[in-house]
């Protein structure tokens, strides 16, 4: 995982409220695109970005695939910024 990666994934808004959507758990994309006014290709595009920058995990259960927030990415940002100006976590 890079930085460039994540924070160009963090930079979209659509693509912050997913992560917002799954910090309370596992969901389908048909689950995700349901909170929003935007096609499912588009969502897909979102998942596909939040995956490339480690963001999100997918997992399969028969015809349908979850996506999970990573935390371990999450906390590692956490720490770099807090390291960054100077605190603790």
């Amino acid at each position: 995982m890079g930085f460039a990666e994540t924070f160009k994934a963090l930079s979209d808004p659509v693509r912050r409220d997913i992560l917002s959507l799954l910090k309370d758990g596992k969901m389908s994309a048909g689950e995700i695109a349901g909170h929003f006014d935007i096609s499912q290709a588009t969502i897909s595009y979102h998942l596909n970005i939040l995956k490339k920058a480690e963001l999100v995990t997918e997992s399969r259960f028969k015809n349908f695939i979850y996506y999970e927030l990573n935390t371990s990415v999450v906390e590692e940002i956490m720490l770099w910024l807090s390291e960054l100006r100077g605190g603790k976590v």
